[in-house]
């Protein structure tokens, strides 16, 4: 069901895609819409890790310049039977973490420098265990894929307004009309999409994390203080690609903003799940 409901929102993001291209250029526009998309996934698939660490400014670290946390990783992946991933550190003050990578074989896990100087090594491995549980089930391509074409979208509705609606069969003034709601509607829609598959990732994340961990009260006890800390610390980083953080990492007028189609799950209800997760 998962790859149904994945295969279902890529196909949506891409003919959304596709439609702001008709509105663009007509059927021509259209079908380079599609060929961008096409172009796009492929560029995702072989460097989903790459681009998303370099857009995150994380650099990799190994058991010489950060030997506990590697240490944590190795562990921990051993112990979920995963291969070990490369590990990465930002330098944010904001306790947060992300996981990337296009298979568990070519995977990244990073963390920034405000969590490992926030959480006691309880939670952070919790975080980790969270972060493990994406890579193991293949979230972590899907959540990269998603976010660049629904950034792709948002920046082609704005193209679009300058061109003005390039497709007008008549003069009656729809094309400027169909523009204007175009470039409202289509970053909204690709919001409803991208939201609609990443909320029931996190949820099923914290569980099978929790499941590692053999409890779940570390990784309750990191989101509370992760999310009480990302209310107050600012960090830069593009809406489309909040997503990849195990909280939103968006603060001030942008998290007002974002909450309106919030694509992680309400912190309180993740924390009452995993103190409720029963391991066997």
């Amino acid at each position: 069901m998962n790859y149904l409901r994945t295969a279902i929102l890529l196909a949506g993001l891409t003919a959304l895609f596709m439609g702001i291209g008709y509105l663009i250029g007509g059927a021509g526009g259209a079908t380079i819409a599609l060929f961008i998309a096409a172009g796009m996934n492929l560029v995702t698939y072989w460097n989903a890790d790459r681009l998303v660490l370099s857009m995150h400014d994380a650099h990799e670290v190994d058991e010489t310049t950060a030997p506990d946390l590697v240490r944590l990783v190795r562990d921990l992946a051993r112990q979920a039977g995963l291969p070990m991933p490369r590990v990465y550190l930002t330098d944010n003050p904001q306790p947060n973490a992300f996981a990337t990578g296009r298979n568990p074989a070519h995977a990244a896990v990073a963390v920034t420098t405000g969590l490992l100087r926030m959480l006691s090594r309880e939670e952070l491995a919790g975080v980790i265990a969270h972060e493990l549980a994406h890579i193991k089930s293949h979230d972590t391509l899907t959540m990269t894929i998603t976010a660049t074409i629904a950034g792709a979208i948002s920046m082609l509705a704005q193209f679009g307004m300058f061109f003005g609606g390039g497709h007008r069969d008549n003069n009656s003034g729809l094309g400027v009309i169909g523009t204007i709601a175009m470039m409202i509607l289509a970053p909204i829609a690709a919001a409803l999409l991208q939201m609609s598959l990443s909320r029931s990732r996190e949820f099923e994340a914290d569980r099978s994390g929790a499941e590692l961990m053999g409890t779940g009260e570390p990784l309750a006890r990191a989101l509370e203080k992760i999310d009480a800390y990302a209310q107050q610390i600012p960090m830069k980083v593009d809406p489309a690609h909040a997503t990849a953080y195990i909280i939103n990492p968006l603060t001030g007028k942008q998290a007002n903003f974002a909450n309106l189609f919030r694509t992680h799950p309400p912190t309180e209800e993740r924390i009452a799940r995993l103190r409720n997760v029963h391991v066997h």
